[in-house]
């Protein structure tokens, strides 16, 4: 069997741009699920971020509510104490007014620590929002940048497959089994130009059996990794460039 090294190489070529077309056709649905689970993610995080706020608003309102409920004793408390009939029943609604008055000033605190909190916690709702916003839009834009490219690469894998095709039917019959069984295997990676008298695809030293064979044309493939070897365009077996 013989062919020339001029279709393998053609061959190798047609291969390898039908594996890039493939893998940027490949690439643009992936890229597209990265964005739409960036977005989920995103979204995700919003809806917790304003989960927390509904419930440190609600938090917020009863301390507030107790701190009127509070207030409130104490009015009470201050009005009994003008009907006081004894000194001890007094010193009983003082201490009272006292305790409460405490209780009051702490949950005070508590009232102004968690306004700060539920501010913070609104500017990180702003936060996310921004980020589900900004997820939206590369989602959106790599939807766009998927569909105008995807009608092109289709259409140059057609074409490619079909000049692919053509180049394979002008193969020796006696040798197409054999370079459909290493193509199958391979795919792009099924054929290796010679780097000075060594195998380009896993840089094994070739014979010098091989390297006569690849001068006279004949089909030869690599002993280690089985890639069917072709000279390169500019330069002759066993010659470096």
């Amino acid at each position: 069997m013989s062919i020339t090294a001029a279709a393998l190489r053609e061959l190798h070529r047609l291969h390898q741009q039908l594996a890039d077309l493939r893998g940027r056709l490949d690439r643009g649905p992936k890229q597209i699920r990265v964005r739409a689970v960036n977005l989920a993610q995103a979204e995700e995080r919003l809806l917790a971020a304003q989960a927390e706020v509904k419930s440190s608003r609600i938090a917020l309102d009863q301390k507030q509510l107790q701190l009127k409920t509070g207030e409130a004793k104490i009015v009470d408390l201050r009005g009994k104490l003008n009907a006081c009939s004894s000194n001890r029943e007094y010193q009983a609604l003082t201490d009272q007014i006292a305790a409460a008055e405490m209780a009051n000033s702490v949950l005070s605190d508590e009232i102004l620590e968690a306004m700060e909190r539920l501010d913070e916690l609104r500017k990180g709702v702003g936060d996310c929002e921004s980020l589900v916003a900004k997820a939206k839009e590369e989602l959106t834009k790599i939807q766009q940048t998927v569909q105008m490219q995807e009608q092109s690469l289709t259409q140059d894998v057609r074409r490619v497959e079909a000049n692919l095709l053509e180049a394979e039917r002008a193969l020796p019959a006696d040798f197409r089994d054999a370079y459909r069984r290493v193509v199958n295997a391979k795919n792009e990676d099924a054929m290796a130009p010679v780097e000075g008298e060594s195998c380009g695809g896993c840089f094994q030293q070739l014979t010098p059996n091989m390297m006569s064979d690849l001068a006279l044309s004949k089909i030869v493939f690599c002993k280690v990794c089985g890639r069917l070897l072709y000279t390169p365009e500019d330069r002759s077996p066993g010659r470096a460039k």
